[in-house]
């Protein structure tokens, strides 16, 4: 049975290597080194934790293991309070279970309980199943951002 739950101290070590896992796996990806930079799961999961805006880190369990990991934050902007999902990441042997589902709504509930009233996401061009995992979810695009190298 899956299971989304605020993430505890326990849960540190866990966190660590998903998270480790997650930025191996963005970084790969195009986009992902300029998203990623030079963060480390430790840097994350402090800024997450003790961050000046409110936010939560919630696991994902299978089977009795923390196996997926979601980060988000509740921001407010030009008047209103919008909820971000910084990080979403399943381990890939756990993935088709419901794990991830089941962090999206912990997430998403989080976001209405803290009186957000938008939540957003990000996928990394081409990264089309997490494109597609977000639009199952109930997500659409609002916002391309292109880039361009100089020099």
């Amino acid at each position: 049975m899956e299971l989304a739950r605020p993430a505890t101290a326990a849960d540190h070590a866990s966190c660590l290597e998903l998270l480790g896992d997650a930025l191996s796996h963005a970084a790969s990806m195009r986009g992902g080194p300029a998203l990623v930079g030079d963060a480390t799961p430790e840097d994350l999961l402090t800024r997450w934790a003790g961050g000046k805006d409110p936010s939560r880190v919630f696991v994902g369990e299978y089977e009795g293991a923390v196996v997926g990991v979601i980060a988000v934050a509740a921001l407010d902007s030009e008047g209103q309070r919008r909820g971000r999902i910084d990080c979403c990441y399943v381990d890939e042997a756990a993935r088709g279970v419901g794990v991830g589902t089941a962090l999206m709504e912990a997430a998403v509930a989080w976001c209405a309980a803290s009186e957000c009233t938008e939540v957003d996401a990000l996928a990394l061009p081409g990264d089309r199943s997490t494109k597609q995992r977000l639009e199952a979810a109930g997500f659409t695009a609002r916002l391309l951002t292109l880039s361009r190298r100089l020099g």
